[in-house]
C-alpha cells in the first residue's frame, strides 16, 4: 500500500465524506483521487466529493458525515442547532423520524456547497442568528454516531427555537418544549438576551421561561436586555400579555406568573 493511500486508510473511517479539496491540502491530487475511485477505495457521490466504502457496502454516509466533512475539512462555522441541539442533548422528547428535517446553524447558507445542500436530499433548516452577536460560550461539542460535532448550548438551541416561531416551528410546539427547560443556566440565558437585538424573540423566551416558573428565571436582570417598545404581534387571534406586550395562543392559559 503506497504511503498517500495508507494516509487516506489512517485518516478517515468506513462510510466517511472524503472532500477533494481536503485531500490536494493532503497531497492527494484530483488524478489520484479519480485512480482510488476506479479501483474501489472511494466511491464518488459529485464533484470532489466521495466516500470510503465499507466491507459489506451498507455503511454510506448521513447528515452526520455531510456535516462532519463540512466542519472538519472545509473549516466552515457550522453547528448543529435548535430543536436537533436539543434531541442529540436529551432535551427533546418528541420522537425523531428517519431523515427528519436538521436544524443547522451558519452565517450564511450561500457559503455552504451546493453538494452540501442538496446532500442525499437532506432537509435542512438553516438558522442564522443574525440578531444575536456570538460568543465562544454559546456552543459545545457532543458526540453522535462517534463523530464530534459543534452544536449549541440548551441556552442557545432554546434561543434559536424561539426565533424561529412561525418559520421553523409553532409557538405550542416551542412551548412545549420549554416546559423541559428546567436546568438552564442563568448566567448564559442572561449573557446570550443582554447580546440580542431581536425584540420579539427576548420578549417570548422571557414570557414563556415565567410562564413554567423556571427557577433560573428568578436569577436574571431583565433591564440588561433589550425589550424595546411597543406590541408585538407573535400569533395571530392570540390573547395579549400585558407584561411582555405580545400575543400568545389561548392554548396557553393566562396564569398570575406570566402578567
Amino acid at each position: 500500500m503506497s504511503s498517500k493511500l495508507n494516509w487516506l486508510v489512517s485518516h478517515t473511517s468506513p462510510g466517511s465524506l472524503v472532500l477533494q479539496k481536503w485531500l490536494t491540502e493532503n497531497s492527494v491530487s484530483h488524478s489520484l483521487a479519480q485512480k482510488y475511485a476506479t479501483s474501489g477505495w472511494l466511491c464518488k457521490i459529485a464533484s470532489g466529493v466521495y466516500y470510503r466504502p465499507s466491507a459489506d457496502s451498507l455503511t454510506k454516509p448521513g447528515w452526520i458525515e455531510a456535516m462532519y466533512a463540512i466542519e472538519t475539512q472545509l473549516k466552515l462555522p457550522v453547528h448543529l442547532a435548535g430543536l436537533t441541539s436539543l434531541t442529540y442533548q436529551g432535551l427533546n422528547h418528541y420522537v425523531q423520524v428517519a431523515n427528519a428535517q436538521v436544524w443547522l446553524g451558519v452565517e450564511r447558507k450561500q457559503s455552504l456547497p451546493k453538494w452540501f445542500h442538496e446532500f442525499n436530499g437532506q432537509k435542512w433548516l438553516y438558522c442564522s442568528n443574525s440578531k444575536l452577536t456570538k460568543a465562544d460560550s454559546d456552543y459545545k461539542t457532543i458526540e453522535i454516531k462517534n463523530k464530534l460535532i459543534t452544536a449549541s448550548t440548551p441556552e442557545l438551541a432554546a434561543y434559536e427555537i424561539v426565533e424561529a416561531i412561525g418559520k421553523h416551528i409553532t409557538f405550542e410546539h416551542v412551548a412545549e418544549l420549554f416546559q423541559g427547560l428546567v436546568n438552564l443556566s442563568p448566567r448564559k440565558v442572561q449573557s446570550i438576551l443582554a447580546r440580542s437585538v431581536s425584540i420579539q424573540t427576548n420578549r417570548v423566551f422571557l414570557f414563556l421561561s415565567h410562564y413554567y416558573q423556571h427557577p433560573w428565571v428568578k436569577r436574571l436582570d431583565e433591564s440588561l436586555i433589550n425589550l424595546g417598545a411597543g406590541k408585538r404581534q407573535v400569533v395571530k387571534n392570540g390573547y395579549y400579555d400585558e407584561r411582555y406586550q405580545i400575543t400568545v395562543p389561548h392554548s396557553l392559559p393566562k396564569s398570575e406568573e406570566s402578567n
